[in-house]
Formats: C-alpha cells, structure tokens, sequence
C-alpha cells in the first residue's frame, strides 16, 4: 500500500488531524525561508502532542532541510525526536554520509540522465529500514526547494523507481490527481503540502486532506 505524507504542518491541531486522517508520515519544515517553516520549539510542541495523542500508532516524523549543517540538522532531529531528515537543497554526499543513515535525499532533477546520476551517488546513503524512503523525486524548478505545486515527470518518476526500492514521489499531486499518479508509477509513497492547503501556506484543509487519502486509498478521485 503507498504511503502518504502530509508535508509543511505548522500546528498542533493540524498534525494531530493529518494523523486521524491516516498520514503515516508528517513533515515539518526547517528551511527558514520556506512559507511553512518552523522553529524547533513548534516542532517539539506538535512532536510532543502527537505521541501525548498517539503513542506508538503516531505518524513517523520527517524533518525538511535545505543547507543545513549535519551539526544543525543532528541537534534538531535530537531536540524534537524526528525520525528522519530529509535533504532538499544542494547537499553533497560528504554531508549525507555525515547523517549515517538517518537523512534521505529529495531531487529535482531537470532529466532523466540527472535523475540517474543522483540516484547513483546517493541512494547507498539513504536509510535501510522500510520506514523510510530510499528518495524523494520532486518537480524541476530552478529557483525553488520544492513546495511549488508543480508535477514531477512521470518518464523521471518511473525510472528513479526502478532503481531504487522505496520512492517517495512528490510535486503537484491533488486529491484529483493522486489515484492516477499513484495507478500509473507506484510509489513507495507520496508527499502532499499545497495540495491539501487552504490557500494559506502550512494550513491543511481537513476536507482535501481526507479526500487525498481516500483517493489514494480507493484509487478514485
């Protein structure tokens, strides 16, 4: 079954909806330029009432870097409890090996040839355990970190799954869209942010996020 994660939550009450909606991963986003960035005290306050809430049966917790360094990312995956780190700005593999198994890697590749030659030089990197990704694929763009709502290439999304075991796929997926995405490339999982977001950034609307699972869920929009 394809895993979801509901990515860029700035609250509480929003992740503790996501999880009782059937999240099985959340994201919560470090990168301070990022419209759903959070500090390290909000992180810990939605990472402290989720398992108050859930216990064991919580989502796993993904933090979301950009740049960071291993020292920061360590420290803040430490202080809140996050699960995993996932990388998404320019980091080389020097700084992925540094994480030791606990951080994946996020690309935005503008082809297929780039897509497999980050493929080779990070997916030994990744974390082993089922729970985690192998990679990320997000949408190309040039100027942003991901989180632009842009559709990943279907022809890059099914070649990056062949040579790994676990792909995350994110960019531009919809409660419309998600069950034909999903019927088409298989993912390991997906990532959703602006796509269950009432307009306002790190918002989820409860309604699109239910509905983002239920397609996914019943292969029906």
């Amino acid at each position: 079954m394809t895993r979801v994660k509901i990515c860029g939550i700035r609250s509480p009450e929003n992740a503790l909806m996501a999880a009782r909606a059937g999240a099985d991963l959340i994201g919560l986003n470090f990168y301070p330029e990022s419209p759903r960035y959070v500090d390290v005290a909000l992180a810990r306050q939605i990472a402290g009432e989720l398992r108050d809430a859930m216990g064991e049966n919580r989502p796993t917790l993904v933090g979301v870097f950009v740049n960071a360094a291993v020292d920061e990312v360590r420290a803040t995956a430490a202080q809140v409890g996050l699960d995993y780190a996932q990388l998404s700005g320019d980091e080389s593999l020097s700084v992925m090996r540094a994480l030791g198994g606990i951080a994946f890697k996020a690309i935005r590749p503008v082809d297929e040839a780039e897509a497999m030659a980050s493929v080779e030089l990070f997916a030994d990197t990744s974390p082993k355990e089922d729970s985690a990704p192998s990679l990320l694929l997000d949408a190309f763009n040039p100027k942003l970190y991901g989180g632009t709502g842009e559709t990943a290439s279907e022809a890059i999304a099914l070649a990056v799954k062949s040579a790994v075991p676990r792909l995350m796929l994110a960019g531009g997926l919809t409660p419309e869209n998600v069950a034909e995405r999903v019927r088409r490339i298989k993912p390991w999982a997906v990532d959703v942010a602006s796509g269950v977001e009432d307009g306002t950034p790190g918002i989820k609307d409860e309604y699109k996020v239910r509905s983002f699972i239920k397609a996914l869920r019943t292969g029906r929009a």
